[in-house]
């Protein structure tokens, strides 16, 4: 045997190995985690670029936290900030590095049978060295590269799903806040009326104009609206911490927000077919059912055999013989056929999906319109005809009081309908703009197409919104 054959072996095999990656380490650092979370602020840079190319698109993005943060601005910063959407967009980097991958041909195999006679002969040894390569005549590869284009696809339509998701979230949050903020206002104000009344009821009570146990009512009330004060303010600091969490900062950042019960809504009211252009869920749900289809294009292509070719070498007793090897399998047997019914499942699996939630869209398009239509009309009763009449007898009865004609019953029954009221009226615009926030939600965003601003990989990364099945632009 020439023993030089062993070491040119040796060194292809470090030539192959040669181009093979390099684990590197990246161990957690919290502290540094912990400390840029910290510093975050809504109107660091990364917030500005992306309201910046917000409006360089055409999209509206009125950015300027530096008198408070509006519900508009907070969407901005949740965009950008938001941990559920850092993962989300993440989840994409793995579809896209395994989108960019996709499609290669399989390595070639080196093989070296190494034999030796067990008799005293000249030559005693038989080396055999071989090499594979395994060429796709299947068409499975290019079949495998457009499934993983497909599923890349549908992850980033899932990504702008969830951003629209959390723009969602934050406002539903935001007018959640926004009410407890408005019923801790509306209790303080009653509170002060009513405290401003004790003194008068208790001395009119001590000059025998007003019954003890009427004037007594008064510091009963006042001390029961202190302890609806105490929560409603809870509720309202609670609700603040839900919505920083939402917007990706701490709880402790110095952040101003503008309370507001009036949501942005879209003026059209599509017909169903329409909104189940704009649904995200339902965009997702077809950019799947292409999946499937793809899954079972590339089931049915692997059942068809690959041709493994590569030359072939034989030192046999001091002499050299040449050749090629050739393997093409024979899919008699196997042929893919679990891949096959399974893909084909599969596919059926994804065409319920979406006809299912095609249903459930519709029922909740009419239901979330009915529920608007009903709280609008409420809101209109109570602001046209209810809040005028409780704050008319407020008036009457507070007059009864100033002319010593008794009333102090009546005064404080007027007062606690103003705050009955009131309070009613907070709830009813919540509820509407909960609703009309819930029907954003079914018809998905307004704009006109999907554009991520960054590598899906970045947690930066934003799909500002989408309509159709239009495959996202992905900008390295």
């Amino acid at each position: 045997m020439n023993p030089s054959r062993p070491a040119v072996a040796l060194a292809g095999a470090i030539v192959m190995l040669a181009g093979c990656q390099s684990y590197q380490p990246k161990p957690l650092d919290l502290a540094s985690h912990r400390d840029m979370w910290s510093a975050r602020m809504p109107g660091d840079e990364p917030v500005r670029a992306f309201a910046e190319r917000l409006a360089a698109s055409g999209q509206p993005s009125v950015f300027d936290p530096s008198d408070g943060l509006s519900l508009a601005e907070g969407e901005l910063v949740a965009l950008v900030y938001n941990p559920d959407l850092r993962l989300a967009r993440l989840r994409a980097g793995i579809s896209a590095a395994t989108a960019d991958h996709a499609g290669l041909w399989d390595d070639p195999q080196l093989t070296v049978d190494f034999l030796q006679v067990t008799e005293s002969i000249p030559n005693p040894y038989f080396i055999t060295p071989g090499l594979a390569f395994t060429i796709p005549i299947s068409g499975r590869l290019n079949a495998e590269k457009a499934r993983a284009d497909a599923v890349l696809a549908a992850e980033l339509t899932r990504v702008a799903e969830v951003e629209w998701a959390v723009r969602i979230e934050v406002r539903q949050t935001w007018l959640r806040w926004s009410a407890a903020k408005m019923r801790a206002e509306q209790t303080e104000q009653l509170l002060a009326s009513i405290e401003s009344l004790v003194g008068s009821t208790s001395r009119l009570a001590e000059a025998g104009e007003m019954l003890q146990t009427e004037a007594a009512l008064f510091t009963i009330e006042g001390a029961s609206q202190s302890r609806v004060l105490l929560k409603f303010r809870g509720d309202a600091a609670e609700a603040e911490q839900r919505l920083r969490s939402l917007l990706g900062v701490s709880p402790d950042a110095p952040l101003e927000l503008q309370s507001t019960l009036v949501v942005t809504t879209d003026p059209d009211q599509p017909t169903a077919d329409a909104a189940a252009e704009r649904n995200l869920t339902l965009v997702r749900l077809r950019e799947e059912y292409k999946v499937a289809e793809r899954t079972l294009y590339r089931e049915v292509r692997k059942q068809y055999p690959d041709l493994t070719i590569g030359p072939l070498a034989d030192f046999d007793q001091g002499q050299t013989m040449l050749g090629f090897s050739l393997a093409l399998p024979i899919p008699i047997l196997n042929a893919n056929k679990q891949g096959i019914a399974q893909a084909i499942a599969e596919r059926e699996l994804a065409r319920a999906a979406f006809e299912t939630e095609y249903d459930r869209l519709v029922g909740s398009l009419a239901a979330t319109q009915v529920r608007i239509e009903t709280l609008r009309e409420q809101r209109n009763l109570i602001e046209s005809e209810i809040a005028p009449l409780v704050d008319r007898q407020l008036g009457n009865a507070q007059r009864l009081l100033g002319l010593g004609e008794g009333g102090g019953l009546i005064l404080l029954e007027s007062l606690s309908r103003v705050g009955q009221t009131r309070m009613e009226l907070i709830e009813t615009r919540l509820a509407e703009s909960l609703a009309e926030s819930e029907l954003s939600h079914l018809l998905g965003p307004p704009a006109p197409s999907i554009e991520t601003r960054e590598n899906p990989t970045d947690q930066h990364a934003t799909i500002a919104g989408h309509t159709g099945s239009r495959l996202p632009k992905v900008t390295p």
